[in-house]
């Protein structure tokens, strides 16, 4: 009787434990945002084509797309504010472009101190643009926190052009 029992406990503890395995999340960072919210089913290729190129106009026309900031810092220092001026006007001239931020960091730190790190900066860009008279509802921001580098290496030189917010022209 004692080893029925046992097997009966076993058994029931086995079953019980099946049921708790942990599910393993992919560790991909998120890709880009997009809005195909015109598309509903239409090939939206010349659109794409067309933020392409708007994109490219706005690299051509303001004096960066990109703003660097000091190691784990996110306030918005003076050669940013110039870069960030460039871009309010640019997009005052063009209402209704829709564009995201892109926060980044470099390779020191846990990936979630990074990626709040990246959201904090992208979001400080959003506002200062926001004080410009941006609407922020044309703003998006995203943090790849240190998940996508622009320099490879281990070294002040690569850290230094890897802690950044770009600005994308989405639409």
């Amino acid at each position: 009787m004692a080893k029925v029992m046992t097997s009966v406990v076993l058994g029931l503890a086995l079953v019980a434990t099946a049921g708790c395995t942990k599910k393993r999340i992919a560790d991909v960072p998120p890709g880009p945002i997009t809005d195909n919210s015109g598309g509903g089913g239409i090939d939206n290729s010349s659109g794409e084509e067309q933020s392409s190129a708007l994109n490219e106009q706005f690299k051509r026309e303001v004096s960066s797309n990109t703003i660097h900031f000091s190691f784990d810092q996110y306030d918005i220092d003076p050669e940013a504010r110039a870069i960030l001026d460039s871009q309010a006007r640019w997009l005052l001239a063009h209402p209704g472009v829709r564009i995201t931020i892109e926060g980044h960091c470099d390779e020191r730190g846990t990936r979630e101190y990074n990626l709040a790190l990246g959201d904090r900066r992208a979001n400080a860009a959003k506002n200062y643009l926001a004080a410009r008279g941006i609407p922020a509802s044309q703003i998006n921001t995203i943090s790849y926190g240190k998940e996508r580098p622009v320099a490879l290496g281990s070294d002040d030189s690569s850290w230094a052009q890897n802690r950044r917010a770009v600005t994308i022209v989405i639409s």
